[in-house]
C-alpha cells in the first residue's frame, strides 16, 4: 500500500507507511484523524478532522517521524523540521 496524504484545515498530512512501526502514539493524541489498519500501520480515519494543534502533536509523538505535516498556506514542511 502506498503512502497517503490528506488535507485537514491548513495542513497537508502524510503518513510514511515504511516508517510506521504501529506504536499508536498518533492515535492516542488524535483518534479523530488516525487509526491502525490490518497491517498495524497508521492510516487516516474516514472524514478525518481535528484541531491543527492536535494534528501537529500527533505527528510529533511518532517515534519514527513517519508523519509529515506541511503548511498549505506557506508550503513549508512543519514536521519533521
Amino acid at each position: 500500500m502506498e503512502d497517503k496524504e490528506i488535507l485537514i484545515g491548513k495542513y497537508k498530512v502524510k503518513v510514511l507507511r515504511d516508517g510506521c512501526i504501529g506504536a499508536g502514539s498518533c492515535i492516542a493524541v488524535s483518534p479523530a484523524v488516525f487509526k491502525l489498519d490490518e497491517n498495524n500501520k497508521a492510516v487516516f480515519v474516514d472524514g478525518a478532522a481535528d484541531e491543527a494543534e492536535n494534528i501537529l502533536m500527533a505527528a510529533q509523538s511518532c517515534p519514527t517521524k513517519a508523519i509529515v505535516v506541511t503548511d498549505t498556506e506557506t508550503g513549508k514542511q512543519v514536521w519533521p523540521d
